[in-house]
């Protein structure tokens, strides 16, 4: 008997629904958590996001804040690096301008003691007229020029050329006339010259450097009130008090604001200490200008005249008294002829005066 082999089970084909089955479980566990929260929770996961965000951004703006304080602090450093260097230049520019004034307080007492010499001159020299005399215009001479050597003061010095010739002129000697036409063409040198008054110069930038301190900046007068300008309004009897209430709050509003036309493109503020190098700084300048008018150096001189004058016109309020004075008197200055003369040389007369002089003492003897 053959054996016969049992017929094999049928195999099932893979039904889709098994493939499917695990992502419908997904889906079916996020649906399960979506339903199980409740709107006090979703409120409570908003709040916390808007906490962490607020939390953040808190964050960041400390850090600018930080960083904006150190930026700060480094300015406000720098600063005061300038202010030092500032006070250090005005220091050397004050020793440099002392050592200027000593220079002229040396010619200055050289000059006295030559009058001091002058004056013993005339008693040790008393016992003869004509050496006397002669010792009189030889001193007037070389006064006159050293006027012209040290300051270039053609006025004193052409003063003293001529009290020279006058006092040759009151001798009426006829040996006389040759150093008096010495003398008379060196004043006719000096009368050709153009007239330039450096005293009154002199006088001017002493007055403005004395009125510095009293010009008013421009920042000061923009705060100043100008009660002619606000409207006042007369309160009316039985004023009710709400009324009353608006009025008064009307007009201490309409004070808070005021706009005024400075003609200025930009109002340049300044603080206290940088006012007081200003005005040091602005005195320094015509200082300079006067040194310069001294040592007839025109383009020194106008250029600190200009200086002095944008200074002014920048910082200071040229629409007082004071302030439109002072740019005034700086434009005169600035205008007036130019002080860089060729100033001539009067030794001739100085040296015929000598020689003149020597040949008298020769034929005493």
């Amino acid at each position: 008997m053959t054996n016969q082999e049992p017929p094999s089970e049928p195999v099932d084909p893979v039904k889709p629904e098994a493939v499917i089955a695990p992502a419908e479980a997904s889906h079916n566990r996020v649906g399960n958590f979506i339903s199980h929260i409740n709107i006090m929770q979703i409120v409570l996961i908003i709040v916390l996001a808007a906490f962490l965000w607020q939390w953040f951004d808190t964050r960041l703006q400390l850090n600018n804040m930080q960083h904006d304080l150190a930026r700060r602090l480094a300015e406000m450093d720098g600063n005061n690096k300038a202010n030092q260097v500032l006070t250090t230049q005005v220091q050397e520019t004050m020793r440099e301008l002392s050592v200027k004034v000593g220079v002229l307080d040396a010619h200055s007492a050289e000059a006295q003691n030559q009058r001091a010499a002058l004056e013993s001159l005339y008693h040790d020299l008393s016992g003869s007229r004509d050496e006397t005399v002669l010792a009189e215009v030889e001193q007037l001479l070389l006064i006159a020029e050293q006027q012209l050597q040290l300051s270039a003061n053609v006025k004193a010095a052409l003063i003293a050329m001529q009290q020279a010739d006058d006092r040759l002129k009151r001798m009426d000697r006829a040996a006389l006339n040759g150093l008096r036409k010495a003398i008379n063409r060196d004043i006719d040198k000096l009368r050709i010259l153009p007239d330039v008054d450096i005293q009154d110069f002199k006088f001017r930038l002493d007055n403005l450097i004395a009125e510095v301190d009293t010009l008013q900046l421009v920042q000061d007068i923009a705060h100043v009130p100008q009660e002619k300008n606000i409207a006042t309004i007369t309160p009316v009897s039985n004023e009710a008090a709400w009324r009353r209430l608006l009025r008064e709050i009307r007009e201490d509003v309409s004070r808070l604001v005021r706009i005024q036309n400075t003609q200025k493109r930009e109002l340049p503020l300044l603080p206290p200490t940088q006012t007081f190098f200003l005005r040091e700084n602005l005195k320094l300048r015509l200082l300079s200008a006067r040194l310069s008018l001294l040592s007839r150096d025109d383009m020194s001189f106008k250029h600190d005249l200009q200086s002095a004058q944008e200074w002014i016109v920048r910082y200071f309020d040229v629409q007082s008294t004071s302030g439109a004075l002072a740019v005034t008197t700086l434009q005169k200055l600035r205008e007036s002829s130019n002080i860089n003369i060729e100033l001539p040389d009067v030794s001739t007369s100085l040296e015929a005066a000598r020689n003149y002089r020597s040949s008298l003492g020769k034929e005493s003897r």
